[in-house]
């Protein structure tokens, strides 16, 4: 389907005022905007613009309110518990990253349970945030609504979230940010292959039947489809944790349909960070890293002008590229996305109306 690019600054205009029509006060809006093309210049265009038309749909159903704020529910010190109420996930996840980074700060080493949430977005830019900070840090997500898509190994219907997970460390040169699904390939990613009208790589998916297929409108078919763990009983076990650790532990709910939002897709995430300097030397840290990263990266490439990048590079690579380019969106993209707008009351540049 016919691509066109986009300047960065442009979509998060469009996208501002989308969500601005849609209710939120401008900084708000503006946040979630700048959040969702952060992920497009990062090449997680599952996570990006795309998402536009559907968080309108959350929010004109009742399902995600505008202008909600993180609440802190539990205060122990190194611990906190906090309630998302449901709001836009870009902002309780941000400010609920503040809150952990400081407490981290203070103790050297802090845990935030945030349950309630709407969609979280990239989890990569929650440890960017921390490691911009100078802090470690770890996130475990899982969906407790409707956001079941994943079937276990050796099952063949949906039973778990995507339920991603996400490390950062800051480094000179480069933070080292790992941004993964415990799923194959996160459900966004299908919506664009769909989008484009593509069919996926095989072993990624099965159809409502539970047999593998590589059409993305199968997934979505009724019966709907599942999508596989990665790396079979390994991805699903780490998949069934975060469950465990963002679900169970953070009073926001496993992935179950008879939890209390099920009827709703709701976001909770674990989150530890850690201060290097309470656990020592911060210089002396910062020196193994990139010993480290040096290490690693001087392996010699497995293919010709193949190279070892770490977590985190692809992205920077991406960034840089699609700000000197522009964002690509496909036709059927851009269709929603105006068709978005109009259900809002807004209004966009031609070449989203085509």
């Amino acid at each position: 389907m016919t691509s066109r690019n986009f300047a960065a600054s442009d979509l998060t205009r469009i996208a501002g005022a989308i969500f601005s029509a849609a209710g939120s006060q401008p900084a708000e809006a503006q946040m979630v905007a700048d959040h969702l093309v952060q992920a497009n210049l990062a090449g997680h265009d599952s996570h990006g613009v795309m998402r536009i038309a559907k968080y309108v749909d959350w929010v004109l159903a009742g399902e995600v309110l505008a202008n909600r704020h993180a609440t802190v529910v539990t205060d122990k010190g190194g611990l906190l518990v906090i309630d998302g109420g449901f709001g836009y996930g870009q902002v309780i996840g941000w400010e609920a990253m503040g809150l952990l980074g400081a407490r981290a700060k203070r103790h050297g080493f802090a845990c935030a349970a945030l349950r309630n949430a709407g969609h979280l977005g990239r989890i990569g830019a929650w440890a960017e945030q921390l490691a911009a900070d100078g802090l470690a840090s770890v996130h475990f997500v899982n969906t407790s609504g409707y956001g079941i898509l994943v079937a276990p190994h050796g099952g063949s219907d949906r039973r778990l979230s995507a339920n991603p997970i996400a490390a950062g460390v800051p480094m000179t040169g480069g933070d080292v940010i790992l941004d993964i699904a415990t799923s194959v390939i996160a459900e966004g990613k299908i919506q664009v292959t769909r989008n484009k009208g593509e069919a996926l790589p095989e072993g990624l998916i099965l159809d409502g039947a539970g047999k593998p297929t590589t059409d993305p409108a199968r997934f979505y078919a009724p019966p709907p489809g599942a999508i596989l763990p990665f790396g079979g009983h390994k991805g699903f076990g780490l998949s069934f944790f975060c469950e465990v650790l963002a679900g169970a532990l953070t009073g926001g709910g496993s992935s179950h349909p008879d939890n209390p939002t099920a009827k709703r897709l709701v976001n909770n995430m674990l989150s530890l960070a850690f201060d290097p300097a309470a656990f020592g030397s911060a210089e002396a840290f910062a020196t193994d890293l990139v010993r480290l990263a040096d290490w690693t990266k001087g392996s010699p490439p497995g293919e010709a002008g193949g190279e070892v990048l770490l977590p985190g590079e692809p992205e920077r690579r991406t960034r840089a590229a699609r700000l000197r380019d522009g964002i690509p969106l496909d036709k059927e993209t851009r269709r929603q996305i105006a068709a978005a707008a109009k259900r809002v009351g807004g209004t966009l540049p031609p070449e989203f109306r085509e």
